[in-house]
């Protein structure tokens, strides 16, 4: 059932998690996905949109750059309202992250270890995002 209006853009380089997470945030209501395998795809789809995606929900680690580097480069041209990093680091280096994220005051609504808990995502995405 559709609930969520949420435009997310999703960025996961391994297809099977790209794919389990898809599943797991229709099954929460959330259809309006653009699932991309590199931060290069998911810049062109950013590009091809008339409007900011509401969520860029991207791995850290991705085979073009780094997925911190992504939410940086989307966030400064006005691309994304906000983001939300997954990564298979230690939960000491996603604090540093984050950290990092509020230092340079990105839109980043926090970070979640893999492989991901649909509890904890949802929890996140339960944070309201303002409109444009």
């Amino acid at each position: 059932m559709f609930k969520h209006n949420l435009r997310i853009l999703l960025v996961e380089d391994h297809p099977f998690q790209l794919i389990a997470t898809q599943i797991l945030l229709n099954n929460q209501g959330y259809f309006l996905l653009t699932p991309v395998l590199t931060a290069t795809e998911a810049l062109d789809a950013m590009t091809r949109t008339p409007k900011p995606y509401d969520l860029l929900l991207c791995d850290q680690g991705l085979p073009d750059f780094q997925g911190f580097d992504l939410i940086e480069r989307a966030h400064k041209r006005g691309f994304v309202r906000r983001a939300i990093l997954l990564s298979g680091l230690g939960d000491s280096q996603l604090h540093t992250l984050e950290q990092m994220a509020h230092e340079r005051g990105l839109p980043l609504l926090g970070c979640l270890s893999k492989p991901l808990h649909g509890p904890d995502l949802c929890r996140m995405l339960d944070v309201p995002i303002p409109d444009a």
